[in-house]
């Protein structure tokens, strides 16, 4: 390992198929240069076309996970896959809001999996849901989560709503009128991030690699626009490294 790369780390459940979870960001992690750690939230049995079963980490044993390593490395940044429900994510979220301010919180907003299990099944209060978006960086909401989070007449008005309390990456992976097309929502700008038009594939975990690789640049001290435009060239060469549904991770 090289002295002086990064220390990242992955808040998330454990894939065994490894697409998606703790073992898709660490792979991607390493990819990028930057070295990963992990607090497993959940034990889930997967395959990338079924779940089957989930079993949920005890709260209290990841916020002890969460001080052992926050004391331990110097954590630039953080990445949130699935989290039992928002207020285990509330309590994550402020542990290292009040450990160190300075620390890059990305969450990947994972309400639905790609083979159709639901992790949040709870109403979200909206004065609850600020709280918590006022503690993190950056999320990734797709267009499905995104009206979830911030019910409205479409999904570009919710993450307008949403960017008043952190950064919004509105994934354009399910707008079918500007396919692969991302918008990044900030207080006071809209930036457009064009897909390419290569061919590509859907992936399992593609989520969860996007975010990561959006973390990964971030730590780097790269710019808010710029981690997201890398991490997007990254991800559309993992949806077409193969025709499967598991890709590969290549730089």
């Amino acid at each position: 390992m090289e002295a002086d790369r990064p220390v990242v780390l992955s808040i998330a459940g454990f894939d065994p198929c490894a697409g998606a979870g703790i073992l898709a960001d660490i792979k991607t992690f390493e990819q990028h240069k930057v070295y990963g750690i992990g607090i497993n939230t959940a034990r889930t049995l997967q395959t990338e076309n079924d779940f089957i079963s989930i079993s949920w980490e005890d709260e209290n044993s990841i916020l002890q996970s969460l001080e052992i390593m926050l004391s331990q490395y110097d954590v630039k940044a953080i990445k949130i896959g699935i989290i039992e429900n928002i207020s285990a994510l509330n309590r994550i979220v402020s542990y290292v809001h009040q450990k160190n301010t300075a620390i890059k919180i990305v969450v990947d907003t994972v309400i639905k999996s790609s083979s159709g299990f639901n992790f949040w099944n709870e109403q979200m209060q909206e004065a609850s849901l600020i709280e918590i978006l006022s503690k993190i960086f950056l999320i990734t909401p797709n267009y499905n989560e995104v009206l979830q989070l911030m019910p409205s007449s479409n999904a570009k008005e919710s993450a307008k709503k949403l960017s008043a309390y952190c950064n919004v990456l509105l994934k354009g992976g399910h707008n079918k009128e500007e396919l692969g097309i991302d918008y990044l929502y900030t207080q006071n700008d809209i930036e457009r991030l064009e897909g390419n038009n290569d061919e590509m594939y859907a992936k399992h975990g593609s989520g969860c690699v996007l975010s990561a690789a959006i973390t990964a640049n971030l730590a780097q001290g790269v710019d808010l626009f710029a981690s997201c435009s890398n991490a997007k060239k990254y991800i559309e060469q993992f949806l077409s490294s193969n025709k499967t549904l598991l890709g590969y991770h290549h730089v």
